[in-house]
């Protein structure tokens, strides 16, 4: 079953993933620099943003002298939570980079969801941008979610979701992503929040971000 969206809202969302992956055929991404201009409408404050943008720019620099050609690896920080995604050589390459980033200045914990591996082609990168896109369009057109609380990657068809959201903004985007096409699994890298933290949250951003519903009480 695949979600549907509006075709504008998916254009969008397939053009600021294209931009944020158009390194996507060198050894190395850096999962979020590319949203600096998302400051403003992000649930991290905006010092956590700039450490995410420094951990993932430190860390692409430290594994691709560590690894040069020889592996493909995705780096993506959320609160300085890191998630590394994509191919190395084999399980000592894999723990090695993990190690490599560990020692990057303000990580707080990793999840090392790299595969022993050749590299993807082109056309399996490309369809992981499309998947990507495809969720972050459905995730705007929820009405019931704030499309900003959440950082979407996709790797070999596996989604990971991450972001700073309730259990219930948890459950439902992991339903939408779900039932995305092409999609072969969900992995969620959440900071689950209360209800006070997430109005906090909302009283910050009120100028500039529309509220979102609190959770549904039983």
């Amino acid at each position: 079953m695949t979600t549907k969206f509006s075709s504008p809202l998916l254009a969008l969302a397939l053009a600021a993933t294209l931009v944020a992956t158009l390194s996507a055929c060198v050894p190395l991404v850096v999962g979020g620099a590319a949203m600096s201009a998302m400051v403003a409408v992000d649930r991290r404050t905006s010092g956590a943003q700039l450490e995410d943008e420094g951990i993932e720019l430190r860390g692409a620099s430290r594994l691709r002298d560590a690894f040069g050609d020889r592996a493909h690896i995705n780096i993506t920080s959320y609160n300085r939570q890191v998630l590394l995604t994509g191919e190395v050589p084999n399980d000592a390459a894999r723990q090695q980079a993990e190690q490599v980033v560990s020692r990057v200045e303000n990580v707080r914990s990793i999840v090392n969801e790299l595969a022993p591996a050749g590299n993807t082609t082109l056309v399996q990168r490309s369809s992981d941008v499309l998947i990507t896109g495809k969720v972050k369009a459905s995730l705007v057109d929820a009405k019931d979610l704030y499309a900003g609380a959440f950082k979407v990657v996709t790797e070999r068809g596996i989604v990971y979701l991450m972001g700073r959201v309730t259990q219930p903004e948890a459950d439902r985007a992991t339903a939408i992503a779900r039932q995305i096409g092409g999609v072969n699994r969900v992995v969620r890298i959440f900071d689950i929040i209360g209800d006070d933290e997430l109005r906090r949250i909302q009283i910050q951003l009120a100028p500039t971000a529309p509220a979102v519903p609190t959770s549904p009480r039983p």
